[in-house]
Order: C-alpha cells, then sequence, then structure tokens
C-alpha cells in the first residue's frame, strides 16, 4: 500500500501514503498502524495539544533511521491547520504548527511525526506556563525504578506544599512529573521553584539525586531536570509515541502503580507501548486530565 490513500477524518479530507511502511524494525509497527494509534488516541490528547506551539520530531526512514526536529510549521500544510508565530530566545519568528483536532494528528503522523513536542504554554500567554515540570532522566546505572523513588520524593515535599502531583512515563527511560497550575504564574516563579525544589532533594539524597548535567556525577543518579521550566523548551506530550525499539508511548501512570514499580514489582510495570495505551484510557479515561483544569498557585520558595 504505498501509494497514496484518501481519506476522511472528523470531516477533513487527507491523503495517507507508505501505510505499510515498518517505521518500528524490531516489532515490525508500521506508519499505518503509527497513523491508526494517532486517530484513536486523539480524543485524550488533542485537549493537551491545544493552543500550544509543537516542535514535530520526524522520523522519514523509522526509529533506526535519521531523525530530524521541525519548528516551522510545513509550507506543505492544509489551510485547516492553524499556525503560531512565536519569537524564540534569539528573537526569530517561528511559526509552530497548532494541533486542534484528530485530523491535525493524523496529518503530522502521515509525515512520519512519530514524536510530538509541545510548549508549557500555550499560545496565547506564552510566558505563563500552565504547570511546572521535573524531567527525571535516569543516569548509567539507574532506570526508570531509580526515577520512581525520586517522583516518590518529590510528592512528598509538594504534598507538604498542598500542591497536587501528576506523573507520567516519558515513554523512554525516565518519568514526568507535573504540577498543575493553570493560573497567572510565569516562568520567572516555575523556574526557580523547581531549581530550589530538586536543590533540597539534591541535598537530603545526594547519593540517589543530581541537578547538573555534568556527566562525571551522573552514574547510579537520576538527574531532576528543572531546566525544563522555560519558554524555550519542550517536553514530550502525554500520549505521544517515542523512536524506541518498541513503539511506547508517554503514558500517565497512577502514584500506587509508581508505588508497586519501587516495591518490587520491577520498571517493566512501568513502559506501555500503543496497544497498552489505548487499552488503559478505554479503562481509565485521561488519568492527566486534572493538568488541564487544576488551578494551584506556588507558595513563595527559595
Amino acid at each position: 500500500m504505498s501509494g497514496a490513500v484518501a481519506v476522511d477524518i472528523g470531516g477533513r479530507r487527507l491523503q495517507l501514503s507508505n501505510l505499510d511502511k515498518v517505521l518500528w524494525p524490531d516489532t515490525g509497527f508500521t506508519k499505518g498502524e503509527m497513523i491508526d494509534y494517532y486517530a484513536r488516541i486523539a480524543e485524550v490528547m488533542v485537549p493537551h495539544l491545544s493552543g500550544r506551539p509543537i516542535t514535530l520530531r520526524r522520523y522519514p526512514n523509522g526509529v533506526e533511521g535519521t531523525s530530524f526536529f521541525e519548528k516551522n510549521c510545513p509550507s506543505h500544510r492544509p489551510p485547516w491547520i492553524p499556525v503560531a508565530p512565536t519569537a524564540d530566545r534569539h528573537g526569530k519568528t517561528i511559526g509552530f504548527c497548532l494541533l486542534e483536532e484528530q485530523a491535525a494528528l493524523v496529518w503530522t503522523a502521515n509525515l512520519a511525526a512519530i514524536e510530538l513536542h509541545p510548549s508549557l504554554a500555550q499560545g496565547a500567554s506564552l510566558e505563563r506556563p500552565t504547570a511546572v515540570v521535573f524531567d527525571l532522566d535516569p543516569g548509567p546505572g539507574a532506570d526508570v525504578v531509580t526515577c520512581g523513588r525520586v517522583a516518590l520524593l518529590l510528592r512528598e515535599v509538594l504534598d507538604t506544599l498542598d500542591l497536587v502531583s501528576l506523573v507520567k512515563t516519558s515513554g523512554s527511560k525516565g518519568l514526568q512529573l507535573y504540577v498543575p497550575l493553570n493560573s497567572e504564574t510565569s516562568y520567572d516563579q516555575t523556574r526557580p521553584f523547581s531549581l530550589a525544589l530538586a536543590q533540597v532533594l539534591e541535598r537530603a539524597h545526594p547519593e540517589l539525586v543530581v541537578t547538573t548535567q555534568d556527566r562525571s556525577v551522573r552514574p547510579n543518579r537520576v538527574l531532576i531536570d528543572w531546566s525544563q521550566n522555560a519558554a524555550f523548551k519542550t517536553t514530550v506530550a502525554v500520549y505521544s509515541l517515542r523512536a524506541r525499539p518498541r513503539p511506547t508511548a508517554s503514558t500517565p501512570v497512577t502514584w500506587d502503580e509508581v508505588e508497586r514499580a519501587v516495591g518490587g514489582a520491577g520498571g517493566e510495570t512501568l513502559v506501555f507501548d500503543a496497544a497498552q495505551v489505548l487499552a488503559r484510557v478505554a479503562e481509565h479515561g485521561d488519568l492527566m486530565a486534572p493538568v488541564l483544569t487544576l488551578r494551584q498557585a506556588l507558595p513563595a520558595f527559595g
């Protein structure tokens, strides 16, 4: 099925191509299967993308081939896909794609955009992130279970500050913890807050936590990447597939699941492929939904 196939998605007419092309060689997962996943996950995924500048990471020859990040929305986009003109940190204007509907996700999937990376802020208020994110990245010798230990420590501190937090897998090696805000908070507040909290844990658990990218201190520890809280940074979208040997996705998990993994169930209990994610959503709905609506204020900190 290498030729183009015309489909109707929510009243939008799209031409899809190379549906039988294998993008994940280890599993035989095809472009057509990826498109089907994004079409089916769109109901819960689009609300997390809506209004946010999106960076596409495209893999035209599959996960083992060369990839590239695409910030400017392609000029051949359909006229119904809006663009968010945004100044980068160097003052250059970039026209990011806005993905506001199911058909838009199908269109990006047809571009072999395996990964979608949105801003923490929405286009109308690019200096006001809707959440604080703590990206937990395991160094050599650490794994997702180690990240789970750090996530639980972070949650404990956040609980003392009366801040609700939610967690998802990165779909790759780590975890990402979100603190919903949906308020007038700016990066000038979230960035020092996230750094201060990370440093508290680094001082309390130096054998487990680091806050610097310095490779010499990374082994057997988890980097709490607080630097993601910046206008020019993006974090992989919830439900985005990842370019791993299996078609795993960034998946919301419950704190009970994190506790079970840390308690002995193991890291594989925190890894989910496309089919598992769809099954989880059918059973539980969107576990990250509170990130969209829960309003919280950061305390004075640091």
